[in-house]
């Protein structure tokens, strides 16, 4: 059974953060120990919160204590997401190394949250730069969205040859898998959406059904992440981890729009988030 330290916000209404990563790991069997970075009520989204951000002293404590107990030995890889200050991402980074340090082969998997197509950047000043120059370099695995697979390159991505070339410059600056968590290029139908994955062993695409989930849910990087890095850990086969991911997300947004709510509908789709009633096939590009 792989154990994974996810380091991510907290809520206590909705999935988002560790709420949307934590229970589809352990539904795929995975052992997970969870360090909340923050303590809302509900995710930003909404325009009002209440709740705490806890301070990158309070991380830092917390994951001594987790050490004292012989955790970090034992731990196969780290998930980080959205982080509130370049201070606390580098207690993650100090975390991953202290980790590697007692397990060479232990992995990072880094979502680098900073913002979206049509928002922009909506992280505080420093977190981008931070993120290009420490937190991917260090990672094994990055799972950008367009946006900040465009930033982090410096690249365009809008054809596919292009979101190759954006991919391998990722793949450059230190990951040995870069996976674009919704890619929609110029050859994209409007009725669809797509992810990439670019490693060292090859790259693939998947395209899905794009459901009319409106508002979208916020959440479902943390979960796509999360889905990944499971399968991976599991099977070591990236395209297989690729049709998993690619299936599951859409079972789980097929869910949250017959719900009819704003928060992803994990408890009604998690069975699905481990054998999706619906495949879809990886294609081989290279």
């Amino acid at each position: 059974m792989p154990s994974i330290l996810s380091i991510q916000s907290h809520v206590a209404y909705g999935y988002v953060g560790n709420r949307a990563a934590v229970f589809p790991l352990q539904r795929l069997g995975v052992e997970v120990h969870a360090v909340n970075t923050v303590q809302f009520s509900n995710h930003t989204g909404y325009g009002d919160w209440t709740g705490e951000v806890f301070g990158p002293a309070h991380i830092r404590e917390v994951i001594d204590g987790m050490a004292q107990r012989g955790v970090l030995a034992t731990t196969d890889a780290v998930l980080s997401g959205y982080m509130g200050a370049h201070d606390l991402g580098q207690v993650i980074i100090d975390t991953v190394a202290r980790i590697r340090a007692q397990r060479p082969g232990a992995r990072y998997c880094c979502d680098p949250v900073m913002g979206d197509v049509g928002r922009g950047f909506f992280v505080r000043p420093g977190i981008p730069e931070f993120m290009r120059e420490i937190a991917v370099p260090a990672a094994d695995i990055i799972t950008p969205n367009q946006f900040e697979l465009d930033y982090l390159t410096g690249l365009p991505s809008n054809t596919l040859d292009e979101a190759l070339a954006a991919s391998a410059r990722a793949r450059s600056l230190g990951p040995s898998m870069v996976l674009v968590t919704s890619l929609v290029r110029e050859q994209t139908p409007p009725d669809s959406i797509e992810m990439l994955l670019d490693s060292t062993e090859g790259a693939w695409l998947v395209r899905t059904p794009r459901l009319p989930v409106e508002p979208a849910p916020n959440g479902a990087g943390d979960c796509t992440s999360a889905l990944f890095l499971a399968k991976i850990l599991e099977t070591e086969d990236p395209p297989a981890a690729l049709a998993h991911v690619a299936a599951a997300l859409h079972a789980l947004f097929t869910a949250t729009h017959r719900s009819g709510g704003r928060e992803l509908a994990l408890i009604q789709a998690q069975a699905a988030l481990v054998d999706p009633p619906r495949r879809f096939i990886p294609e081989k590009l290279r």
